[in-house]
């Protein structure tokens, strides 16, 4: 067993990385070790890197021991660059964690810094190459092969080779060199892989007191969605689902979502509808910040305006939104719409749609009736019938006997052979003494040998 790290108490004994555990106990009986599991590192990195979104949307993972975040324009949130990085650092220090941070205008001199520097942590603005000067040469995270030959060279420092030409740095250094000094500079762009990809619209609203009450968390989403939906009318677009986070002081993240029928920025609407689930969002000791996510967004040009009437039917904008409201009240799944298909097999015949604006792509079928309630599966029944092709005279379905009083039939319908194989079906329409009416179906032919097994298949209005 070999220790892997040392936090500053082992290192004040004598303790390093890459010593035997054996040899450590040897000097400190009383050492206490835990045991090091892979990747626990980086996740624990990444947790952290969630966790400062609350300060900044972007935030990446730096190496195994660091992150970055662009603070551009938040800083001004909490007062200024200065409280705004010891704010973040006391939370963290105040976790249990030792970290070092600092501010720059590149990512570059601004790791270099938070890892090396001693002086003041915010570099100003374009002050970047004085404050790497006498930074040692490792904090431009160069290959350790070109670090080995800069001190071999005696160049120690990032100021002794900034001002060699730079055609004598490529040619001794290679382009590597140079590429990770602009860098720092600002002369060329770094990348950033934030942890968790920003929304293309999304709006924040940081909270200078924690928030604790409903009406606070009202007042929050309503700016959010006034902003959003502002944004989205300019463009021309609407939302179709909506993400309300709330990052509380504990460090967890509350949200609700809700979904919409078609295309919308009406602020209004989409309050109504995240309403209803805002009694889910527990501020417990308070609500730092607010963040409101679109992750769909969809084409929503003004509608056409008429004169005399309005419109109807799935043009009505009043219709999507009664069925907002109901999908909002009693969840995802209860409104649903359906669209013929192209199927001899009753079950096969329709399909559930995946838009209110999809339009079929063959007609309903009108030359047979058929029942406005389907059985997603066939239910099997007791029938007395007359043989061959008469419908039956009673039938008996879950316990209950049902005369017939009329009948039409039979409509046979054969199985698609492409898919499956077996017996045809015999539909009848068949309506009770008390006026109710079934789609029931026989099961292949009379047989000597045994009698067709009969059910029912949907119900008529």
């Amino acid at each position: 067993m070999v220790i892997t790290e040392a936090n500053k108490a082992a290192e004040k004994e004598g303790l390093r990385s890459g010593m035997v555990v054996a040899d450590a106990r040897a000097i400190v009986p009383t050492l206490n070790v835990v045991e090091d599991k892979a990747g626990r590192d980086i996740k624990l990195l990444r947790g952290l890197g969630e966790w400062c979104i609350r300060f900044t949307p972007l935030a990446a993972v730096d190496g195994t021991d660091g992150l970055i975040l662009d603070v551009s324009g938040c800083a001004h949130l909490w007062g200024g660059e200065e409280p705004y990085l010891k704010e973040m650092l006391n939370r963290l220090r105040t976790a249990g964690y030792g970290v070092r941070g600092a501010m720059a205008d590149t990512m570059q001199t601004a790791c270099a810094i938070a890892r090396y520097g001693k002086g003041y942590p915010i570099i100003q603005q374009g002050k970047q190459a004085e404050a790497l000067a006498p930074l040692p040469s490792t904090s431009l995270r160069l290959e350790p092969e070109t670090i080995d030959r800069l001190y071999q060279l005696g160049l120690t420092t990032i100021g002794k080779f900034m001002s060699i030409p730079r055609g004598a740095l490529r040619r001794r250094f290679g382009p590597g060199l140079l590429h990770r000094l602009d860098q720092a500079l600002g002369q060329e762009t770094e990348a950033l892989e934030p942890i968790v990809p920003l929304e293309l619209f999304t709006e924040r609203l940081p909270c200078l007191e924690p928030i604790k009450t409903r009406t606070g968390i009202e007042i929050a989403l309503q700016r959010l969605l006034n902003t959003l939906c502002l944004r989205l009318q300019q463009e021309g677009k609407g939302l179709r689902t909506a993400v309300f986070k709330s990052y509380r002081l504990d460090g967890k993240v509350q949200e609700i979502a809700i979904s919409t029928t078609r295309a919308t920025a009406k602020a209004e609407h989409i309050f109504k509808l995240m309403e209803i689930r805002l009694g889910t969002i527990e501020p417990d000791l308070g609500i730092e910040l607010f963040v409101l996510d679109a992750p769909k967004i969809e084409e929503a040009g003004p509608a056409q305006v008429t004169m005399w009437s309005g419109s109807s039917g799935l043009e009505d904008t009043g219709l999507a939104a009664l069925l907002d409201r109901l999908v909002g009240k009693f969840g995802a799944g209860v409104v649903k719409r359906y669209l013929p298909e192209e199927r001899y097999w009753p079950e096969r015949s329709i399909r559930e749609a995946t838009d209110l604006r999809e339009t079929p792509t063959t007609n309903w079928r009108t030359d047979r009736a058929r029942p406005i309630n389907l059985l997603q599966q066939p239910e099997p029944i007791q029938v007395t019938a007359p043989i061959p092709d008469y419908p039956p005279m009673l039938f008996r379905y879950k316990g209950v006997l049902h005369r017939t009083a009329k009948a039409d039939g039979p409509e046979r319908i054969e199985r698609e052979w492409w898919i499956d194989q077996g017996p045809h079906r015999d539909y009848y329409t068949v309506e009770d003494e008390e006026g109710r009416r079934y789609w029931l179906f026989r099961s292949g032919h009379y047989r000597d040998d045994e009698s067709p097994e009969w059910f029912i298949h949907g119900f008529f209005a």
